[in-house]
Parts: C-alpha cells; sequence; structure tokens
C-alpha cells in the first residue's frame, strides 16, 4: 500500500518526498533524495523561527518600508541558509517547495528572484520620490522584507542585471543582519554568478557573503525531468480554437504544476516589457502581448534568457498587412531558436503556410524552417542557455 501523498506538513519535507516517491508521482533519485535531507535538517532548524516578533503586524508593507526604526539584530545561532546549484529540470523548484510548504516559520514568502528584483527596485523608485533629500533605501527596504519574512525562498536565483547586482551586496547584507534565512535554487554556482561582466569586481563581496551564509549543495541529478515533460507534448497546434487552447492550457499545467501563473515585468534598456502570466521558468502570453507591441531585439532577448520555455496563443495568418507584426514574430523566434528556449503556441496553420505569399513571403521561410525544427525531439532535448 502507497504511503500518503501529503504528509503532514509538521512531519517536514523529507517525508513529503519520500511519499510522492512512493506514491510513484516522483521517480527515485539519490541526489534529489539528499537534498531533501538537507532540507528536513534545515527544516528542523526553522522550526518555530522568528527573530524579531515584536514588529508591529498591523503595519502594511509600504508603511513598515517608510519606517526609519531599524529592525532588531539576529539572535546569535541564525540558521544558515541554503543554495541548491544545478542544471535546469533536475527538480529543484519542487524541492524547494516542498520545504516551504512544511516549513513552521510564521513569516515566509516563496518568490522568483527576478520578480523580487522588480519588486525592490520599484519600491526604491517610490522612496526616492518619496525623499528626494535621503540617499540611501537600503535600510528601510531591508526592515520591510524582513518584516514580511524571516524566511525568504527564491526561484531561479540569476544576474543579468548591473542594476540588480549594484544594490544586491548591500541589501543582502542587511537582510542577513536582521535575521532572514535564504533559501535559494539557481542553474549558477555562486562563483559563477555575473560572470563576465562588466562591474563583476564590485559583485564579488556578495558572492563571499552568500558562500558565507548559505550552504551551498550541488544537485547532481541524471536526469532532466523538465525536458523530458516537454518532449512528451505536441507544441504546435492550429487552428486557434478551444482545442488548442485547452492544449495550451493543459501545457502550462504540466510544465508548471501551476493553472495559472502571475504578471510579470521585465526592465529592458530602461522600459518594460510585460507577460501576463510566469511561474517556474515559463511564460504565457498572447501573440498581441509580444508582437503587437513596439518591442525589438533586446526585448525579445530578455524573454528569451529569463524563461526556458514560451506558451504564446493565437498566431495569427501573416503578411504584408500586418508585416510589422510579422517582422516581430521573426526578430522573436530567433531570440527564443539562438537560446534553445521552448515554444508550445496555437497558430492559425502550420510553420510552412503562416506565411505564404506576398512581399517578404521569402523572408519568413527561414523563421518557419526554425518553428518546425523547435518541435523536434532534438531541439526539445536541448538545455536552455541563458
Amino acid at each position: 500500500m502507497h504511503a500518503p501523498v501529503n504528509p503532514r506538513p509538521q512531519d517536514g519535507p523529507l517525508p513529503a518526498y519520500r511519499a510522492r516517491v512512493a506514491a510513484g508521482l516522483l521517480k527515485p533519485d539519490t541526489a534529489q533524495a539528499l537534498a531533501a535531507e538537507t532540507l528536513q535538517e534545515l527544516w528542523h532548524r526553522l522550526r518555530g523561527y522568528d527573530p524579531h516578533p515584536e514588529a508591529p503586524a498591523e503595519a502594511g508593507f509600504f508603511a513598515r518600508f517608510m519606517r526609519r526604526k531599524p529592525v532588531p539584530e539576529a539572535p546569535e545561532g541564525t540558521p544558515q541558509g541554503l543554495y541548491l546549484v544545478g542544471e535546469v529540470g533536475r527538480g529543484k523548484s519542487m524541492l524547494m517547495d516542498l520545504f516551504f510548504e512544511c516549513a513552521d516559520v510564521i513569516r515566509k514568502r516563496r518568490i522568483h528572484f527576478h520578480q523580487f528584483m522588480q519588486d525592490c527596485h520599484q519600491t526604491i523608485h517610490a522612496w526616492k520620490k518619496r525623499n528626494p533629500g535621503e540617499a540611501d533605501p537600503i535600510p528601510p527596504l531591508a526592515n520591510s522584507i524582513s518584516a514580511d519574512a524571516a524566511l525568504l525562498c527564491f526561484d531561479e536565483f540569476q544576474v543579468h542585471d548591473i542594476a540588480d547586482a549594484m544594490i544586491l551586496g548591500r541589501l543582502f547584507e542587511a537582510l542577513f543582519a536582521r535575521g532572514v534565512v535564504v533559501v535559494a535554487t539557481s542553474n549558477t554556482a555562486p562563483d559563477d554568478l555575473f560572470k563576465g561582466r562588466p562591474g563583476r569586481d564590485a559583485f564579488l563581496p556578495f558572492i563571499t557573503l552568500i558562500k558565507k551564509r548559505l550552504n551551498v549543495l550541488h544537485l547532481e541529478a541524471q536526469q532532466d525531468y523538465r525536458r523530458e515533460r516537454i518532449r512528451g507534448l505536441p507544441t504546435w497546434h492550429s487552428p486557434v480554437d478551444g482545442r488548442a487552447e485547452r492544449a495550451l492550457d493543459a501545457a502550462f499545467l504540466e510544465l508548471t504544476g501551476e493553472a495559472q501563473g502571475v504578471p510579470v515585468r521585465l526592465t529592458v534598456l530602461g522600459r518594460v516589457v510585460e507577460l501576463p502570466e510566469a511561474v517556474r521558468g515559463v511564460a504565457r502570453a498572447e501573440f498581441d502581448d509580444l508582437c503587437g507591441k513596439p518591442l525589438g531585439p533586446a526585448d525579445y532577448l530578455a524573454v528569451a534568457t529569463h524563461f526556458h520555455t514560451l506558451v504564446l496563443d493565437g498566431i495569427p495568418r501573416l503578411g504584408p498587412e500586418n508585416f510589422d507584426r510579422a517582422r516581430r514574430f521573426i526578430t522573436l523566434v530567433d531570440a527564443l531558436y539562438e537560446h534553445r528556449c521552448k515554444l508550445v503556441a496555437s497558430a492559425e496553420a502550420p510553420p510552412d503556410s503562416l506565411y505564404e505569399q506576398g512581399e517578404n513571403a521569402a523572408m519568413f521561410e527561414r523563421t518557419a524552417s526554425r518553428l518546425t525544427e523547435m518541435q523536434s525531439k532534438d531541439y526539445l532535448a536541448l538545455p536552455h542557455l541563458t
């Protein structure tokens, strides 16, 4: 008889993981089991953890952000966090989610790291507008975040943006000083964060801080479960109808474990690119969200590098009458292809029939060829390039 799929949260993430293996929902994996044991140890150390319970519970996010009074220092013995690193599709997010669900911490938050940084930039901008004579928004920002969460769980920790790199060191130093415990998943080892980017020397103290405050565990699972899932999915659905929409709904659920994502805003060269929903490295948008707006190569590059899969609804027939949208779609496909981003789409026709005649039809031939290749098992087996 199988173990229950949902054991009591008070038992911790390791029993939850073993129950899913016993129920056949997960395949046995030695590396995942080791990570679950490590998370179980952290779960024990965090039970009832609350480094500053005197923070006023009735204060809202913005009110706490504006507060000048510093949060008391964390007591000695603050638990070390965990940095779970490994290749894509190895189960890092799944394991962290099990841990987060079981964590016996009243104030906790689980968020995609990119979204967290977007929230920080927006809050800093609002603070500077209200306090033009004060130069340092980091302490009040850290007060606000630590008042909301003693445990922060970050999915897909990655640093591509110089604006993020410039504030991370001081922000995390302030968060750790306030007793915040961090658990993060990443495809990149700490020593390789922001590697090869201008200004990395100024970023090195942050890497040292991460290695000091977080135990680093390499998840060396042999199987890429994410690529296995998408290899079993049809990725092109035509025509655009109810059946195609249901197929894309099912694909999003299969790839993310969620029926719906949350809105995400990417900042690109000072502009904002909005995705209606995204979760766990999968974004979903309508064709017009990405190709009906004046977006360019840098915008599509941001989409292709931030997400390993794009679910795109409603690609229309293309031609001279809507060539602006067709040209943007060509640029989008080029960015996705170059970074091995996977595409699941609904369209009015197969790739070879999307742009059949008229001026610039020949230009679309390469795009049609790439769209066809992107449905192949060989392409779907390729790792995402960030």
